[in-house]
């Protein structure tokens, strides 16, 4: 089981940016593509974001587009969430996830079943 660590979070003011890391313990994330997921309390996991094992390519949840940005570097061993402009809306916690390593690629949905690694998550809070 890989092991990845969620960080980052906090209580931010809306309009705010934020960068969440995850971070790969044990094992070398060059071979994986990451994903972004949230869950605000009372809803289901949400797909946010997912980049490619090489970093070549990424998608966005259409609700977070143009706002999010997905990175990695993998001599850092590190994905990383770059948020923006962000909303009350955007509270939930937010988890990193990976793909087996036969993935190369994001899937076409952002759906949980397509990840089979997570993180604990770390909470973010969007409030004045």
């Amino acid at each position: 089981q890989l092991q990845l660590v969620e960080s980052g979070g906090g209580l931010v003011q809306p309009g705010g940016s934020l960068r969440l890391s995850c971070a790969a313990s044990g094992f070398t994330l060059d071979y994986y593509t990451i994903g972004w997921f949230r869950q605000a309390p009372g809803k289901e996991r949400e797909g946010v974001s997912c980049i490619s094992s090489s970093g070549g390519s990424t998608n966005y949840a259409a609700s977070v587009k143009g706002q999010f940005t997905i990175s990695r570097n993998n001599a850092k061993n590190t994905v990383y969430l770059q948020m923006n402009n962000v909303k009350p809306e955007d509270t939930a916690i937010y988890y990193c996830a990976a793909r087996a390593a036969l993935f190369r690629q994001c899937p076409r949905d952002l759906q949980s079943t397509n990840f089979e690694s997570w993180g604990q998550g770390t909470q973010v809070t969007v409030s004045s």
